[in-house]
């Protein structure tokens, strides 16, 4: 029998380093809400392998498509010989994305893949260089993704020189004291001193940033942003990878705001545990590129496709978009209960969307210092009490959930009860 032990040893010989873990144990099972380890060990997992089981592990629907592809192909290339569940998911994605035009999608095989391309159209559609991102954004690991991404240890350092041409601007945070004037003014200081608006291609941002720290844009910012890229025709792109497929109990978080991004990038739950993203948006945007222009080997992978049909099934079947703002507003009311207990003096804040939750831990209430180190602690003893959490800030102080829509309540409230224990024990 396998241990955990010998298993870490196998892991630590024939593994890169470079490829980080959290947990302390090996996986062997998983369902729902629920993992398994090697030697039988049962956890609680609010991390959903960062985001990509919206629907939960091994969904019935997904299983089951996922075997039902095997019975007949398992990899052609879309572009040398078509097959029908590429078109039909491209059917499904345009049909529940919002806006009133023609919408078109492509598909790839991670979230990374998806913000370059996103790149490509926005640069041969404009016939400009530059590109706007924002503080504590992540938009992937490659070269583009990295100089778009914030976060410089361990993503970025020792990996330049990076891309030119990208311009990085405060994203609007109240409770990190950053408003949406210090936004504006940034952008007019851009304008001015670096890099005219007819020079932009594009405009990357995240509605609910993930690495960063679930920090919520505003409707008043994205407003903005929708403003300045319809003045200078500038590609607006929402980075969706984390908050969309129903994370935030709608099937995009810009739906919250109401205004329509041009592209949106998707990935992680849409695969439903497969790996596969894409890009939906604006048809006359996405149809300048010319055919071969695009694409990638494995990108819309047969079985890939399968299982996000299938995702998309049940969340049709299912419910899970409603089902998600009732989890989210569960799981909100705990954690607002916790951080006002007099125990709980490093819980500096709470926010989420919908089903997209986190708390940023301090050091003191009134500096609002960063306490990475006790988040760092709090997942440790979570983790040896049974629940798997994430971390996410540019500091690493902020607990982030991604519960899966399809948990019971039973197993949400367990987790949280384990939560709220670590973090007492921790503080």
């Amino acid at each position: 029998m396998h241990t955990n032990q010998s298993l870490e040893h196998r892991r630590d010989t024939a593994v890169a380093k470079a490829i980080a873990y959290s947990a302390t144990f090996v996986a062997a099972r998983a369902e729902n809400a629920e993992v398994w380890d090697v030697e039988g060990n049962r956890y609680i997992d609010f991390c959903g392998g960062i985001g990509c089981q919206n629907i939960g592990h091994r969904h019935p629907l997904v299983v089951k498509a996922i075997k039902d592809q095997l019975d007949t192909l398992t990899h052609t290339c879309f572009q040398v010989t078509p097959y029908e569940s590429y078109i039909s998911l491209a059917e499904r994605l345009n049909a529940v994305y919002p806006g009133d035009f023609q919408k078109k999608s492509m598909f790839f095989s991670a979230g990374g893949e998806a913000v370059e391309n996103a790149i490509k159209i926005a640069r041969y559609y404009t016939k400009r260089p530059a590109l706007i991102t924002f503080t504590n954004g992540y938009h992937g690991r490659s070269y583009m993704g990295m100089a778009l991404s914030a976060r410089m240890v361990p993503f970025k350092q020792g990996f330049g020189p990076f891309p030119a041409d990208v311009f990085r601007l405060p994203f609007p945070d109240d409770f990190h004291g950053v408003s949406l004037e210090d936004t504006k003014r940034a952008f007019e200081l851009l304008f001015r001193s670096d890099c005219a608006p007819d020079q932009i291609a594009a405009i990357f941002f995240e509605p609910v940033q993930g690495e960063g720290g679930y920090n919520i844009a505003t409707k008043e910012f994205i407003e903005y942003l929708r403003m300045l890229c319809d003045e200078h025709g500038i590609i607006l792109v929402a980075d969706e990878i984390q908050s969309g497929m129903g994370r935030t109990g709608k099937m995009f978080a810009m739906e919250h705001f109401g205004i329509d991004p041009d592209l949106t990038c998707v990935g992680k739950s849409i695969g439903g545990g497969l790996p596969i993203s894409g890009i939906v948006g604006k048809a006359d945007i996405i149809d300048n590129i010319p055919p071969g222009g695009l694409g990638g080997t494995f990108g819309g992978n047969p079985m890939a496709c399968a299982a996000a049909l299938a995702v998309m099934d049940a969340f049709e079947s299912e419910n899970l978009l409603q089902k998600g703002l009732e989890m989210g507003e569960l799981i909100d009311q705990y954690l607002n209960k916790m951080a006002t207990r007099n125990s709980f003096d490093c819980i500096g804040d709470v926010r989420g969307l919908g089903c997209m939750n986190a708390i940023e831990l301090v050091k003191d209430k009134e500096t609002r210092e960063p306490d990475g180190e006790l988040a760092a602690k709090v997942a440790q003893i979570a983790l040896k009490n049974g629940l798997i959490l994430v971390t996410a800030g540019p500091t690493r102080n902020v607990i982030r959930l991604l519960v899966p829509l399809t948990a019971s309540k039973e197993v949400v409230t367990e987790g949280l009860n384990i939560l709220e224990a670590s973090l007492e024990e921790a503080c």
